[in-house]
């Protein structure tokens, strides 16, 4: 039989084609759900709005908005890849959703891609309007792009990291109960919308070290300090993020 008889030929589509088709399905998906746009939009804004208008916790610096933008901006990259992925993710794998994509010609990294561009878009547009609405109340960034950049990238893997370890080893329910407990927990003692050195000493040393401690600070050091390239929050962000990509590269379950 001559090349070309059946046209178009059947088969799998490109891999790069694929991905980004199963990223804009995740996107799509992500700006549909209430659920998701209350923890990634509406929580984020409202938290900015309000400590940024009204004197509630002593920040310490000159305008509220100075301290709480870069620390917002850290809770919306924790709200999407690690809280929103995490729920969206284990209840996927409770309803058999990345069972039957596993059988899909996509393979699961390439699912894992596809979830983490989609995670990236979402936090492109959650910068952008939280940016914004900073500006709009007089927040006057300055310092390098670069660093900021490199400051979000490698807390975005981070929080992913823990997001899909926990989705791949805890039952849907737990991880809904877990993620968004852990939400609060570090919206509290994150750095956040308290400054770190308003906790005791000891719990100073305990909470500089988390994920969101070390994106909010090395945010804060670079937006309203100016400083250059903040290493050590880099390092702990980098830490952070081998250890939880590889612990939900080798435990992470699709059933």
């Amino acid at each position: 039989m001559s090349a070309g008889t059946y046209t178009p030929q059947p088969g799998a589509a490109p891999l790069s084609r694929m991905i980004v088709s199963q990223a804009a399905l995740e996107t799509r998906m992500l700006l549909r759900n209430g659920e998701q746009l209350l923890l990634t939009v509406v929580i984020p804004t409202l938290l900015l709005v309000l400590f940024s208008s009204v004197d509630i916790v002593d920040t310490g610096a000159g305008r509220s908005v100075d301290f709480l933008a870069p620390g917002i901006l850290a809770l919306a990259v924790l709200s999407t890849a690690f809280t929103g992925q995490a729920i969206a993710t284990g209840y996927e794998r409770r309803y058999g959703v990345l069972k039957r994509l596993g059988t899909s010609p996509l393979p699961r990294w390439g699912l894992m891609t596809a979830k983490t561009l989609s995670v990236l878009v979402t936090e492109a547009l959650q910068v952008i309007l939280l940016t914004l609405i900073a500006l709009a109340l007089g927040w006057s960034p300055h310092g390098n792009p670069a660093a900021v950049l490199l400051l979000l990238v490698l807390g975005t893997a981070a929080c992913s990291g823990l997001g899909l370890l926990m989705a791949g080893t805890l039952k849907a329910e737990a991880t809904l109960a877990a993620a968004n407990l852990v939400f609060i927990l570090l919206l509290v003692g994150g750095g956040v919308l308290v400054p770190l050195d308003r906790f005791p000493d000891a719990a100073q040393a305990v909470l500089g070290l988390l994920p969101l401690s070390a994106l909010s600070d090395g945010l804060r050091d670079v937006l309203q300090h100016g400083a250059s390239t903040p290493w050590g929050d880099l390092g702990i962000l980098g830490v952070w993020a081998v250890l939880g990509l590889g612990a939900a590269a080798a435990l992470f379950r699709w059933e």
